[in-house]
């Protein structure tokens, strides 16, 4: 089975199509389409087979490997490029009372139909398609002449501030977005120059539209939406024309390959807007609560107990796997659920086509946001690894995580963790994860706008940390990234975006990185901060890795305040003001290569504190690859194995939060050694573990401090606990926890 663009395609249906193909090699995809659209009742509201639906599904289907379609023998008549004649345009400067009469006209002839193209190609930055969809086209002409035009199409599919502004639960959703109707292209044409001309026929095209669309489609769209780019256009005319501005867009595009971030504006067509949009199957309108009514019975349902799924029953099987998976984190599927029955319904939840692992983490993405309000400064890390699937090379929807000779597929992930200052992790803001469709050449990728670069990554985590900041203004949010994420973008992003979060981003040396002085010369970063003074000397421990062993680090540091230049092929970008801060260690042990820092960041550093601070600060990111370590290596994601990329995504969802709560352990239990276990552990579970650790039949009068409870959990996965052995760490931790779930069954079954 498989899902894509929200319809399922059933195991039968897949064999259908591979024997048809098989049977009938030179059969046209237009034909083949129209049969499995016929097999689905795949079938508009006009009763229209989705012919163009149908074939993009099995392109894309065909692209990753689910099904194989017959090559294009050869390029028809209708597929070559054809540029339609750019038709005359009108050239006036006038008031709209001066211009006469505007007529409105929809395209419904071939001649029409290139008159508006060739327009659209001339004059429009996104040229004239394609558009997606259901769609209608538009002319606007006077008596001087052809005006410009416009279009409506099917709307976006999921759009954070939409959503949100409509309220509409996930199964209305899906169930109504047909419902909501996409202005894709607006033109007035450059040489038009009448002042609320724009408004005037978006106006008017909203009072017609409906019927319009009726009388095509056989149902009344009740919101139209647009996006309006930012940096491009202000969006006056859609203000002046009554349409609502709700919100911004996360630069994701249609694709997720990155997009430019618009503004949002949404004008509905009819009073009962909101009742139609979020009217579900039987009929009831239920409109998204934003709180919930009662307290949460336990952790799992504080942080996962308000993912809306479409159906209840799927939200309660999400809590009842998010326990058992937490209970048995090495385990795998079968051997955490217990039983057949409970496994086989665990596979049946992560491959359900309705279900997205987006959907799944926004209930957690909110529990952070709700833990960050606590604090006065959170340090927000980003940092991306890969899952490597390569042992399971049947795995439908992977893509090259290596070089193209080393043929390791799997998924990348790209994800946005708070931390405290003191270290303890809040929670996930932002996770991003995707299948490459191939690497290509240094060269290309080169060419290619940051957009549609996986280096929007970093832009798109930024913007989201900055949506949170806007939420929670008396909290300072700091997004602190390595090497990779030193591009001027992310620094310009953080310029053009009022309100956002701060930035420590460590520079990349490769990237010889110029800035500018007082009188606006160019000098190298490095020979500037090698130039300012040492300020005083910092001692940081440095983790082990793979590579090197623990050691005290003393390092010396000279601070600066600079202005970052663009790079020279992005001379269009602004100059940013940044604070520089060069770390460099000092009496290096033989044999050892010395770690250098060079920090930048957009919180100011006035004296020796404050450098000394953001050096504290960036040794915090640290943390986030203990985390990947507990991901992969505690809750064993890359062992998971599944048919399709999609439902090792909705498992990794899960695994993901379940891996933050035992990070989240591990470090509370140092940072806040003396609070009471109980705000951790269940009644059960600590009882559980003092009688067994204990070896006694009665549990202590009053809960112990959360320390000792994480002490003897330690214990539990073979920590010694001697005096020169320090804190328990995650991995004996995840061990003690999956001793820890059935010691604590047997203790409930015994009382």
């Amino acid at each position: 089975m498989y899902t894509i663009g929200g319809q399922t395609f059933s195991d039968q249906i897949l064999a259908q199509i591979a024997e048809t193909v098989g049977a009938e090699p030179q059969i046209s995809r237009r034909q083949l389409s129209l049969r499995v659209c016929t097999w689905l009742d795949w079938h508009n509201p006009a009763g229209k087979p989705r012919e163009m639906s149908c074939r993009k599904a099995l392109l894309a289907m065909h692209r990753r490997g689910v099904i194989r379609l017959a090559e294009v023998p050869k390029r028809y008549p209708f597929q070559q490029a054809r540029r339609p004649e750019v038709p005359p345009i009108a050239v006036v400067e006038s008031t709209l009372a001066e211009l006469g009469a505007v007529e409105i006209i929809r395209v419904t002839t071939s001649l029409q139909s290139a008159l508006w193209r060739g327009m659209m190609d001339a004059h429009h930055y996104l040229k004239s398609g394609p558009l997606c969809g259901a769609q209608l086209r538009y002319l606007v002409r006077s008596a001087h002449g052809w005006l410009g035009g416009l279009s409506y199409s099917a709307c976006a599919r999921r759009v954070e501030s939409r959503d949100a502004w409509i309220g509409w639960p996930e199964e209305a959703r899906r169930r109504n977005h047909i419902f909501v109707v996409n202005n894709s292209r607006f033109l007035i044409a450059p040489t038009v120059r009448v002042k609320n001309l724009a408004s005037h026929v978006l106006a008017r095209c909203g009072k017609r539209l409906a019927a319009d669309w009726a009388a095509v489609y056989k149902y009344r769209p009740v919101l139209l939406e647009t996006y309006v780019e930012r940096g491009r256009f202000a969006g006056t005319c859609y203000r002046a024309a009554n349409w609502v501005h709700v919100g911004t867009t996360r630069g994701r595009g249609r694709q997720g390959t990155g997009a430019t971030v618009k503004d949002i504006y949404l004008m509905p067509l009819q009073a009962a807007w909101q009742a139609r949009l979020c009217r579900g199957a039987d009929g009831t309108v239920r409109v998204r609560e934003e709180a919930p009514q009662r307290a949460p019975r336990d952790w799992i349902e504080a942080e996962l107990g308000g993912a809306d799924l479409g159906d209840r029953r799927l939200t309660a099987r999400l809590l009842q796997m998010a326990g058992m998976f937490y209970a048995k984190p090495t385990a795998n599927i079968p051997e955490a659920c217990g039983s057949a029955k409970a496994a086989k319904a665990a596979y049946r939840f992560l491959d359900n086509g309705s279900i997205e692992w987006e959907a799944i983490l926004q209930s957690h993405y909110a529990a952070t946001e709700e833990r960050m309000r606590d604090h006065g400064l959170v340090l927000v890390v980003q940092d991306t690894t890969t899952l490597n699937y390569s042992t399971h090379p049947q795995t439908q929807g992977l893509g090259p995580i290596g070089t193209d000779s080393e043929q390791v597929r799997g998924l990348m992930v790209h994800d946005t963790l708070a931390f405290t200052p003191g270290g303890t992790p809040l929670g996930l803001v932002n996770v991003q994860c995707w299948a490459r469709d191939g690497i290509g050449s240094r060269h290309a990728r080169y060419r290619k706008p940051i957009e549609a670069k996986e280096s929007w990554k970093w832009i798109e985590s930024y913007q989201a940390v900055s949506a949170v900041q806007k939420r929670c203004p008396h909290t300072v949010l700091v997004v602190v990234a390595d090497r990779e994420a030193d591009i001027h973008e992310v620094f310009t992003a953080y310029a053009q975006t009022p309100r956002g979060a701060q930035l420590l981003i460590r520079a990349e040396r490769s990237r010889n990185r110029k800035v500018l002085d007082d009188d606006e010369t160019c000098d190298s970063l490095w020979a500037m901060m090698e130039e300012q003074p040492v300020i005083g000397t910092r001692a940081i421990l440095i983790p082990p890795n793979e590579n090197r062993a623990a050691r005290q680090a003393v390092l010396t540091v000279r601070t600066a305040p600079v202005i970052l230049r663009p790079p020279k092929r992005k001379s269009s970008l602004p100059a940013v003001r940044v604070w520089a801060v060069l770390a460099r260690e000092t009496d290096l042990p033989e044999g050892v290569e010395g770690l250098e820092w060079m920090l930048l960041t957009t919180v100011a550093v006035n004296n020796q504190v404050d450098a000394h601070a953001r050096l504290e600060w960036y040794a915090r990111r640290w943390g986030i690859e203990v985390y990947h370590r507990i991901l992969k290596s505690g809750c064993r994601v890359e062992a998971r194995q599944m048919e399709k990329a999609c439902r090792l995504q909705n498992c990794l969802a899960i695994d993901m939060v379940v891996a933050w709560r035992i990070h989240h352990l591990t470090s509370l239990g140092r940072e806040t050694p003396d609070v009471p276990c109980t705000v951790y552990f269940t009644d059960s579970e600590w009882k559980a573990l003092t009688t067994f650790t204990s070896q006694t039949k009665t549990p202590p009068g009053i809960p112990p401090c959360l320390n000792d409870a994480v002490r003897l959990l330690g214990k539990l996965g073979g920590h010694m606990g001697r005096n020169g052995d320090g804190e328990p760490g995650t991995e004996v931790l995840w061990r003690g926890m999956a001793r820890l779930a059935d010691i604590e069954r047997a203790y409930d079954l015994y009382h």
